[in-house]
């Protein structure tokens, strides 16, 4: 009885409520049984965008503008190891990640690989722009056949992984080809560069020491040592460059080096070693090194370079060259003291060994920096500036403009 008191009040409390009022509390009710229905499905909010990126994700497997955001969680080929620093997004196809090689893989595609240095890029609106200039105009012009994908490296930091990995949506967005990215972590590279590159940095580095720091602009001179066995050929890239051609045919320069090289790289186009080799031509006026082509040796620029790894790893020369003992004895030779990293290397060991090196044409790395003329060497500078035949990639190095299309 007293339970049947309690729900009369209850009702003669809602008789004298406003009809509406009712009517907000009615819906009130049936609010609080649609969420318990619906919760029991378990379609919450973390639910629904899951299905919403895996949705995504099956949706990107039959295109090349996949989300890079998403991890597709691809494991290394059977039988291959785990690479310490590297991560995998699958972009354009299915991978079968770092341990691939240039050439046949045991999934019948053909990998052409490219790497490039992608550090402190989201401090730098400059090194943004930059990259999207070198990404768009790549992907622009490039075309691969059926069968064959395009890698690309990217030795980075945390904070730039992520900034590129939104940047590359947006730009690989209309590759006509197939492609996979792969970030690696610096501090990881660094840490197997460091002992290898340690005695030579004094050399070839700015100030006085050899930083731990500056060992990562050394990657290319011991990349045969720190990748794996069955990357045999890969590209470096610096990220200020504009592409006026299908990259596939930068790759086909492999096919030209001649016995014995390992090294395919492309000349410095402005007298940055007349002036760093002087005391070396102040003691020896008929030299060649430093002078300007076709007779000259004007030394190398590291913009572009062909880096066939299994011929680093094969050429006795070329790994006695790394030794500290023979560093400095060559260093001291030619009385050589640089800053500009593996380029400074690559040059002078190319003054005593130029049969470790392919001459690319200079328009696979045509230089715009003019620096130099403003600074002493006006009157031979276009001895060096100068490059005839077709532009296939622009070099903005130090800044410079690169010319529209």
């Amino acid at each position: 009885m007293g339970i049947l008191r309690l729900v009369a009040r209850i009702m003669g409390r809602i008789s004298t409520f406003r009809s509406y009022q009712f009517v907000l509390l009615l819906a009130a009710a049936l609010a609080v049984v649609a969420f318990y229905y619906f919760g029991s499905e378990r379609q919450n909010f973390s639910s629904t965008t899951k299905r919403i990126k895996q949705s995504q994700a099956s949706h990107n497997t039959n295109r090349n503008d996949a989300d890079l955001t998403v991890d597709t969680g691809l494991s290394q080929p059977a039988g291959s190891e785990e690479h310490e620093g590297e991560e995998q997004r699958n972009v354009g196809g299915e991978s079968k990640g770092f341990g691939s090689k240039t050439g046949d893989g045991d999934d019948g595609v053909h990998r052409y690989h490219a790497l490039m240095m992608f550090t402190k890029v989201d401090k730098s609106r400059s090194l943004q722009d930059k990259f999207r200039v070198a990404m768009l105009s790549m992907v622009k012009h490039g075309r691969f056949l059926e069968g064959e994908v395009l890698v690309l490296h990217f030795v980075s930091d945390p904070a730039s992984k992520d900034m590129g990995e939104r940047m590359l949506q947006e730009f690989l967005l209309d590759a006509t080809f197939k492609y996979e990215v792969l970030f690696h972590d610096v501090v990881a590279l660094t840490q197997k560069l460091f002992p290898i590159v340690e005695a030579m940095q004094k050399h070839f580095s700015a100030g006085s020491g050899a930083y731990y720091s500056d060992a990562i602009f050394f990657l290319s001179v011991a990349m045969h040592h720190i990748m794996p066995e069955g990357l045999t050929r890969i590209v470096q890239l610096d990220l200020d460059l504009k592409y006026r051609t299908n990259i596939r045919d930068l790759f086909q320069e492999f096919d030209r080096f001649p016995p014995g090289a390992v090294i395919g790289i492309t000349r410095e186009m402005q007298p940055v070693y007349r002036h760093t080799f002087w005391q070396y031509r102040k003691e020896n006026p008929q030299t060649r090194v430093g002078e300007p082509p076709p007779d000259g040796l004007p030394g190398f620029n590291s913009g572009v370079m062909l880096l066939d790894l299994g011929a680093m790893r094969a050429s006795a020369l070329y790994n006695q060259l790394l030794e500290p003992g023979n560093v400095a004895k060559l260093a001291d030779q030619y009385r050589f003291r640089g800053h500009l990293g593996d380029q400074d290397f690559f040059t002078m060991i190319g003054m005593e060994h130029p049969e470790l090196f392919y001459s690319l044409a200079c328009g696979w790395n045509r230089q715009l920096c003019t620096w130099w003329r403003d600074h002493g060497y006006g009157d031979v500078f276009q001895l060096y500036y100068r490059c005839g035949g077709p532009v296939y990639i622009y070099h903005g190095n130090c800044n410079s403009p690169i010319p529209d299309d």
